[in-house]
Formats: structure tokens, sequence, C-alpha cells
């Protein structure tokens, strides 16, 4: 991977963790971590979905759609685990901060 190609995911990174933030209202992490899910998802969308043979098109949109749904991918995954790690918590229970 190029330098270049690696300023461009970053970028697109980004631009596409504000959107996924704004996509999935409720889960994303607050402005720094939804920009920072966006860069994981940058990377998760650019090596995944070649994969698996999807292919959104070329250009800069289509990076930016390929960099969204990894990041949106990325906070559903996130998402299932939070609620499978609370689960396992109340069932057992109660929380781990129980003061005494």
């Amino acid at each position: 991977m190029s330098g270049e190609s690696l300023l461009v995911i970053l970028l697109v990174g980004l631009l596409a963790g504000w959107l996924a933030g704004q996509i999935m209202q409720g889960s994303g992490f607050g402005l720094i971590g939804d920009l920072v899910i966006g860069i994981l998802g940058a990377f998760i969308g650019s090596w995944l979905f070649p994969q698996i043979g999807v292919r959104l098109g070329a250009g800069l949109v289509a990076a930016i759609a390929n960099a969204t749904l990894g990041a949106i991918l990325l906070l559903l995954i996130i998402g299932l685990v939070r609620n499978a790690g609370g689960g396992w918590r109340r069932s057992w229970g109660g929380g781990w901060g129980r003061r005494w």
C-alpha cells in the first residue's frame, strides 16, 4: 500500500466515520470516536469487500461508500458485543461496579 493510498484511506475514513455516526444514531461514540471508527471502517471496507467480491466502483465516491459501509459494519459489531456483555452481567446478578 503506497503512502498516497494510505492518506486517501485516512481522509475518506474521517468522512465515513461522520457519515456512519449520522446513519447509526444512538450507536456512535461522539465526534472523535466516530472519526476513529471511520478510519478503522475504511481499512475494513478496503480489505473485506474486495475479498468477498463486492465492488462499488472506482473513484472517491465509491471509496467513501466503501468506508462508510465498513464503519457501519464495525458499529454493528461493537453494538452486538456491548449488548451481549451487558446481558451477561445482568443475568449473573448485576453489574460489577456495585458499591456495598
